[in-house]
């Protein structure tokens, strides 16, 4: 039980390791060695949030090395919670694409999933760990799991995939500039370590080169206005059974890093803290409204949803912006609520594209009839994205509007109410072609009388729609325990 901070990040790489031997043994074996190493680190990690809510942050040493030498992990209430929404996401992820991964070549189906649990083992690795580099190593198994699960998409995830690399290899440069820097100046990599460092004072100017670096290096990788140019084609074009993994969480714990370099490790004593947060809040304004105008003009609905989630990210690091506490509490309740909208959706179209072969939405033409769960969530996951109550985007977009009224930001308010308009615009286009539009003869790939889906396909789809208005329902509860963490936090 002590060890369960690292055990939640290690069983799905044992799984990453494993799968292909596995899968040479039995073709299914490496899937369910996945499927269940994943789901024991979901287990682990709502175990280890009870923990944490109860008896406060655990830190964990790896190896038993004393901090500054050893790696360290540290969970709080923060951390605690992204690990379980990574977890879940993740076992979702593993029982949807079984279906995209085709079952005649085996060997293929074994290589994905276990390029699956690296992408979730980094992810997992990320939002743990208390040591910069130990970041970087856990960023770049991310990305390179990422550029293959891309890539599998064909010639076009290919492309998007390279394109991805190049950009992100530039990201990870920028990364590891700055932490140079902040190496250079501190002699360690301990983040608590580092903050006492800087927290004597004296190195303003070395902060602020290597906040700069931080915020292209995370804006890239968070796909933040207007560093989001790989962004679009790759979700767009990503393997339709990890889409729902990479759209809905990948983007989500580079943005918990900004946050932990902006407010945990350099503070709001920083001399210039106030002008990197502007420039952020300028960022995340422009991204909000250009997200939203390109979607209205896609017609496939994988391209309206990644120029949405251009969108989305903009909401999350606006929260940074403004900087309190409670805005901070909406950035991470429309991380969590973000992660099952995105996902969700993006689990809809996998399904639909199971069932029909398409993507287009002149083609969604009174598709509830056949598909009625699926549409479902297609509905829920659009009004949440819009911010109708009582789904989980109504509550954090309610909570950044409150903490900006709070630090006078009028035009952050603005970007708010303009941004969900234009968001009304296409979901409600979206709404239309699901509900009244005349149907197309669409012909069935898969089909059976006794349910639109098969069950794995259904289980993501059907904890999608129940987290989006669980969040939502239970807004306040989750925000307190966010606030055990945020309370001595920010502005």
């Amino acid at each position: 039980m002590a060890n369960i901070p690292v055990l939640i990040v290690i069983l799905p790489l044992i799984a990453a390791l494993l799968c292909l031997l596995l899968t040479g043994i039995n073709r299914h074996l490496g899937a369910l060695t996945t499927g269940l190493a994943v789901l024991a680190s979901l287990v682990l990690s709502v175990m280890q949030l009870i923990t944490v809510v109860i008896g406060g942050p655990v830190h964990y040493e790896i190896g038993g090395y004393a901090v500054p030498y050893g790696i360290e992990f540290v969970i709080d209430s923060l951390n605690a919670l992204i690990l379980v929404l990574v977890s879940l996401m993740g076992f979702l992820t593993v029982l949807f694409a079984g279906h995209f991964w085709s079952d005649d070549r085996p060997m293929v189906r074994g290589a994905a999933y276990s390029v699956l649990a690296l992408l979730i083992t980094g992810l997992l690795g990320m939002t743990s760990t208390g040591d910069v580099f130990n970041l970087y190593v856990f960023l770049e198994i991310t990305s390179l799991s990422a550029y293959c699960l891309i890539a599998l998409g064909g010639s076009k995830g290919v492309v998007s995939a390279f394109r991805y690399m190049l950009v992100g290899t530039v990201a990870a440069t920028f990364y590891l500039l700055g932490i140079g820097i902040l190496y250079g100046a501190t002699g360690t990599l301990n983040m608590g370590d580092m903050k006492a460092i800087l927290d004597k004072g004296g190195f303003d100017d070395v902060m602020l080169v290597s906040m700069c670096f931080l915020i292209v290096a995370f804006g890239i990788k968070m796909a933040l206005f207007p560093f989001h140019g790989w962004q679009p084609s790759a979700y767009t074009h990503a393997e339709p059974g990890a889409r729902p993994l990479i759209t809905g969480v990948m983007g989500k714990i580079p943005a918990l890093a900004m946050f932990r370099f902006i407010y945990c490790i350099f503070g709001t004593d920083l001399r210039y803290v106030r002008y990197l947060l502007v420039m952020i809040g300028v960022l995340s304004v422009a991204g909000m409204l250009y997200g939203s105008i390109r979607a209205m003009a896609q017609n496939d609905i994988r391209k309206v949803l990644a120029y949405s989630s251009v969108a989305q990210i903009g909401y999350i690091s606006l929260g940074f912006a403004v900087g309190t506490p409670l805005a901070l509490a909406g950035s991470f309740l429309h991380m969590m609520g973000h992660a099952f909208m995105k996902g969700g959706l993006f689990f809809c179209t996998g399904a639909i594209t199971f069932k029909y072969g398409t993507t287009a939405l002149d083609d969604f033409g009174r598709i509830y009839k056949k598909m009625p769960l699926t549409s479902g969530l297609l509905v829920i996951a659009a009004l949440s994205m819009i911010g109708i109550p009582p789904t989980a985007g109504f509550f954090s977009k309610w909570y950044l509007a409150l903490a900006s009224a709070g630090q006078r930001e009028w035009i952050y308010i603005a970007a708010l109410v303009i941004s969900s308009l234009l968001n009304a615009v296409y979901f409600f286009r979206l709404i239309e072609k699901v509900f009244i539009q005349q149907p197309e003869d669409l012909k069935e790939r898969w089909s059976s009388e006794a349910a639109e889906l098969p069950l794995t396909l259904i289980i993501p789809i059907a904890v999608c729609f129940a987290a989006i208005l669980g969040i939502g329902i239970f807004n306040v509860k989750i925000v307190d325990v966010l606030m055990l963490t945020l309370e001595g936090v920010g502005l």
